[in-house]
């Protein structure tokens, strides 16, 4: 997989913490650091699903099932 570079402005304390924890767990920053956002956006995203079934659960009595939206789009 291709890799580019990301540049943000980071507290060093935070940064020293990184180093530290990767040293002493035999890890390389970029991997840890990757991982770590990754994990952070699929968290973010399902809170943001589970807001959009709180929204939306109220309509659940008037939703298709999903065949029957399929059958509706391939005619």
């Amino acid at each position: 997989m291709n890799k580019i570079s990301y540049a943000v402005k980071v507290d060093p304390r935070l940064i020293n913490k990184v180093k530290e924890y990767c040293i002493g767990h035999g890890l390389k920053q970029g991997f840890f650091v990757e991982k770590a956002l990754r994990e952070k956006l699929e968290k973010e995203e399902l809170k943001e699903d589970l807001l959009d079934f709180k929204d939306l659960h109220s309509q659940e009595d008037n939703a298709i099932s999903f065949e029957a939206y399929l059958k509706k789009r391939t005619g």
